[in-house]
């Protein structure tokens, strides 16, 4: 008898725990607040950004030496103790460079007071684009941040620093706009040379990040969501470090 009325019970309380907590935790999962609040570690892992990987090993800027607008010669070692990002472009593109231009400069002005935030801007055509037609380009599109180095020098260099180094692709292409192919992402790097980025929502590095959608245009028409507002969060998060 005993043991009946322990079933009773028991079975009691289940179903009063399913009439008055199962629609709250129902309504929870539909207002995402379960993800906000429940999942408090998981997004807290995701706070700081994760380094990325080659086979087992941190990726690190690898060495470059090329000369910028104002015929200095830059290193990769001119960065360090900064945080900067990484693109490849050339001046004369007709396509996605004067949007991704646009907004390197939007993020230029963001962090426009810190004294160790750079950009370096590798051009993919470099017979063309030298010194001095880099600095008209820096000139037109307001490019004052003294860490921002348009770079140019040896194209087989460039090429296999953009393609194996960071893994972006670029090539000549004459059917392309412009009569090149370049991915319009950005790299974002910390201040010791090594590449970062932020996680998405299944916990992997998103690894670049795209530079060709605005934060005013919000989506591109494929539904791409633009990365350019995650960007200046991360920076900041680098900055900090």
């Amino acid at each position: 008898m005993k043991n009946k009325y322990t079933y009773v019970w028991v079975s009691l309380v289940i179903l009063v725990f399913g009439i008055i907590f199962v629609p709250r935790i129902v309504d929870r999962i539909g207002s995402g607040t379960v993800v906000e609040n429940d999942r408090i570690n998981l997004k807290d892992n995701r706070a700081e950004l994760a380094y990325l990987y080659l086979n087992g090993k941190k990726r690190r800027v690898p060495a470059f030496e090329f000369m910028d607008q104002d015929s200095l010669v830059i290193t990769d070692k001119d960065y360090l103790g900064k945080v900067y990002v990484v693109e490849f472009f050339f001046t004369s593109c007709p396509s996605i460079c004067p949007i991704m231009t646009k907004n390197l400069v939007d993020i230029q002005e963001e962090f426009k007071t810190a004294q160790n935030f750079g950009v370096a801007s590798f051009t993919i055509t470099p017979e063309y684009d030298t010194p001095m037609v880099l600095k008209a380009y820096a000139e037109k599109h307001g490019i004052t941040n003294l860490d921002w180095h348009l770079l140019t020098g040896d194209q087989d260099a460039i090429y296999e620093l953009a393609n194996k180094g960071f893994n972006i692709f670029v090539s000549e292409m004459s059917d392309a706009p412009g009569g090149f192919e370049h991915a319009g992402l950005f790299a974002l790097v910390d201040k010791k040379g090594f590449l970062r980025s932020r996680v998405d929502g299944f916990g992997n590095p998103i690894i670049y990040y795209r530079g060709t959608i605005t934060e005013d245009q919000g989506e591109n028409s494929q539904g791409e969501k633009e990365q350019i507002s995650i960007l200046k969060e991360d920076i900041q998060k680098l900055l900090k470090e």
